[in-house]
């Protein structure tokens, strides 16, 4: 038995190193057959491509060291070292590279037909929140959605511009900056809700902002729940007094949960009242609550995960994961409150690999954390995009 069980062992590494020397190593990948012509985003920082450039706000990041491992070493205007979720899920659907933010003065007539971000870091579906930083409101990009609209209009006319809405795939992320910023940290809307009520007002803005969306021609929506908002490196820092002791803050993640379980039965319930629409709830708390809680199964991949019997991509995978290193602070600075402005390089040492970090800054995941979140929303929708 023991002989059969070491040529078994033997054998399974064997194949390993015959799949590394044939292939790369990377994620298993979802098949996504569907084409879609056009991707348009709705948001806050997660998923603004530097709108926040082209506005009067302090809340930006077209400066080193944001953009450090963005192709050309660029700062954007996207808040983490590298891509966002959007360009990512855009290049894995052959939409394009990048989705440009919609206020570039630069923006071609091709990157308007294949669609752009109205997202604007510090955002949030509460205007309130947008107010703190002079940034602009989820719910006012919708006014930058009818422009966008109107010139769409113009380079293909009315009625290819209403084939391309129809079948354009459209990203909501936003309501971390609305429970940090106004609940948690300044607790400007505790005088007036408990978390659940203001759960449910947050979550009545969005609706409003899908109904819109809908009105306005698209069908297929992807909408991003909360983070684990405990477990961000600045929630961790205000809790704490002492530095070395900082852990996830369970109530806040706690809340988060809540909050995904209202938006996943919202968006159930709202779809059939919106005929020929697909909206799907986006799992992100998942996925990066497993980074906090198993980061040796992350971080930068050295190799491809071959699709295979469980057994060998669990062996696989254990070769194919330098693993994050750390979960708890960003690369930026002493990660613990660094963000924006305040992560910069004239004040703010950069560690020396990124990617062994889930965070960027204190906030903002860094590129490699947004791959592995990428990875989960496709697994998540290969079978409804379909």
């Amino acid at each position: 038995m023991a002989r059969a069980t070491y040529h078994i062992a033997a054998l399974s590494l064997h194949m390993i190193w015959l799949l590394f020397l044939s292939k790369p190593c990377t994620a298993l990948e979802p098949k996504i057959t569907r084409s879609f012509p056009s991707i348009l985003i709705f948001g806050d920082s997660t998923v603004d491509t530097g709108n926040n450039n082209f506005i009067s706000t302090i809340f930006k990041a077209n400066y080193s060291p944001y953009g450090a491992d963005f192709p050309g070493h660029v700062a954007t205007g996207r808040f983490s070292d590298g891509k966002l979720i959007p360009d990512m899920v855009a290049s894995k659907l052959g939409i394009k590279e990048l989705v440009p933010p919609f206020l570039d003065t630069k923006l071609s007539d091709d990157n308007v037909k294949t669609g752009v971000s109205f997202a604007s870091a510090g955002s949030g579906f509460d205007e309130l929140t947008a107010s703190v930083s002079n940034v602009i409101p989820v719910m006012k990009q919708i006014d930058m959605f009818k422009n966008y609209i109107r010139r769409l209009q113009g380079i293909v006319g009315v009625d290819e511009s209403r084939k391309i809405l129809n079948s354009a795939l459209v990203i909501i992320s936003a309501g971390t900056n609305d429970v940090n910023i106004n609940f948690y940290d300044l607790p400007t809307r505790q005088l007036q809700y408990n978390i659940s009520g203001y759960q449910d007002f947050l979550q009545d803005r969005l609706q409003s902002l899908i109904k819109e969306i809908y009105q306005l021609g698209c069908r297929t929506m992807v909408v991003a729940g909360l983070p684990p908002v405990g477990c961000l490196p600045i929630q961790e820092s205000i809790a704490f007094q002492n530095p070395l002791d900082r852990k996830c803050l369970e109530e806040q993640n706690s809340d988060s949960k809540a909050y995904n379980q209202k938006l996943a039965h919202l968006l159930s319930n709202l779809q059939p009242q919106l005929p020929g629409s697909t909206i799907l709830y986006a799992d992100i708390y998942t996925p990066l609550i497993d980074m906090v809680n198993n980061p040796h199964n992350y971080g930068k991949p050295i190799n491809h995960l071959i699709e295979s019997h469980v057994y060998l991509n669990f062996l696989i995978g254990a070769f194919c994961r330098t693993g994050f290193e750390h979960v708890n602070v960003g690369c930026c600075g002493t990660g613990m409150a660094e963000a924006g402005p305040l992560c910069n390089s004239k004040t703010s040492t950069i560690c020396e690999n990124p990617s062994k970090f889930m965070f960027w800054d204190s906030i903002h995941p860094t590129e490699a954390a947004y791959k592995f979140i990428t990875e989960s929303l496709l697994k998540q929708f290969a079978d409804r995009l379909n």
